[in-house]
């Protein structure tokens, strides 16, 4: 589980790229990296970090459920999410 300070900021990034969002876009089309450069770091798109909705953890995450491979597979299994079954042959 991850600590809950890791996900409050993530989401805190998250809020900045859309925040600058539209200036980092006009700025590049224009060619002004030094203008670039003076926005605060967390306004670039690479630094949010995909974690799960519900554990927080980064690694083994399924963009297409937007939560881990363990909690993907206990909500599964569970029945949680619809159409998706246990293989089995």
């Amino acid at each position: 589980m991850a600590k809950e300070a890791w996900k409050q900021r993530n989401k805190k990034k998250m809020e900045t790229v859309k925040k600058y969002a539209a200036l980092r876009a006009e700025l590049k089309a224009k060619g002004d990296y030094a203008a670039l450069a003076r926005l605060p770091r967390n306004a670039s798109p690479s630094r949010v970090v995909n974690r799960c909705a519900i554990s927080g953890r980064r690694h083994a995450y399924l963009r297409k459920f937007g939560c881990s491979r363990l909690t993907f597979r206990e909500m599964a299994l569970a029945g949680l999410i619809p159409g998706v079954t246990k293989a089995s042959w």
